[in-house]
């Protein structure tokens, strides 16, 4: 049971939840430690530095959603259906990985120069896959021919403060949760888009 309990992948989860919980600059190597229930050098057995497990961290986020992306474009039918499986795929993604998602929007910013990089570039092409989604819905007639990138910009907001108000023990599951922000943000924009912009 102790093996286990060590293993490198319970010391990354251990630290995304204390960086979840406390921020990056928070959390001790020794709170680490304390909460795997490790003396302070058996820890290094499984990693180099707080740093290290940030990116680890960080980068287990990237990957998540990465996949909604990947998961939306290859999704057949209407850009509808794609913001649909984006969003979806988004909103399952905190809700399921609250720790790791929080860590990622909010504790990638204290990342080494090369890394934090990495995750703007991610974060980049992430905005990217709704962008186009958006562009195609405006070509299709899914959304309001106005869409833009400022409407990307907008959703995304929205989904990402998920993480700061979610409680998985509140009264709103993952299943409303979608369909509400799908709601939402159809009703901006879809027809009703024209009659928001001025001119």
């Amino acid at each position: 049971m102790g093996q286990a309990r060590n293993s490198r992948a319970d010391v990354v989860k251990a630290a995304g939840r204390l960086f979840a919980e406390r921020g990056y600059h928070g959390t001790s190597m020794r709170d680490l430690g304390r909460e795997l229930g490790l003396l302070g050098g058996s820890l290094y057995a499984h990693v180099e530095s707080k740093q290290d497990l940030l990116v680890e961290v960080v980068q287990q986020g990237a990957e998540l959603f990465e996949a909604v992306a990947s998961r939306a474009l290859a999704t057949e039918g209407t850009a509808a259906d794609r913001l649909r499986a984006f969003i979806d795929g988004h909103v399952g993604v905190v809700v399921d990985n609250l720790d790791v998602v929080r860590t990622y929007l909010n504790e990638a910013r204290v990342l080494d120069d090369e890394h934090r990089a990495r995750v703007l570039e991610a974060r980049d092409r992430y905005e990217a896959v709704l962008r186009k989604i958006l562009a195609d819905g405006a070509t299709d007639g899914s959304f309001g021919p106005g869409v833009d990138k400022i409407d990307a910009i907008f959703i995304l907001s929205i989904l990402n403060a998920v993480e700061r108000w979610y409680d998985p023990e509140g009264p709103v599951d993952r299943a409303e949760l979608t369909a509400r922000v799908l709601g939402f943000v159809l009703d901006g924009i879809g027809a009703g888009l024209v009659a928001r912009r001025p001119g």
